[in-house]
């Protein structure tokens, strides 16, 4: 559950701008659909791995917001809690490398996958 905690945290990141900009008429009926929209590039109605870990890249990188190629506990104090951040942080350096993010959330792709067929849906 902490995990995907993680995942839905990015995810609302990217997603909450978006929305906040938009009137309460056109703001999608679920925040759920809405992010499942968001991530599936290719309209399939399933996000499959590819496509998660593109969005999930990206997210990276807009989180990182001194540039450095590491998420320091400021720039994520607003959608990790510390432990989710000390969970991350797998080296314990008191950041969170690009890699370690990515082994993180595809971590949870897996476990959000439970038929395991590749696609979240």
């Amino acid at each position: 559950m902490k995990t995907l905690a993680l995942v839905t945290a990015v995810i609302l990141c990217q997603y909450a701008d978006a929305l906040a900009q938009q009137p309460a008429s056109q703001q999608p009926a679920s925040m759920y659909q809405g992010q499942m929209d968001r991530l599936d590039a290719n309209s399939s109605k399933t996000v499959d791995r590819s496509e998660y870990e593109a969005f999930m890249g990206t997210a990276f990188g807009n989180l990182d917001k001194n540039k450095d190629g590491s998420l320091q506990a400021g720039e994520t104090a607003q959608i990790l809690t510390v432990e989710q951040f000390t969970l991350t942080d797998t080296n314990r350096d008191g950041r969170i490398s690009k890699s370690e993010f990515m082994q993180r959330v595809m971590a949870d792709f897996a476990t959000a996958d439970r038929d395991q067929n590749g696609n979240l849906q």
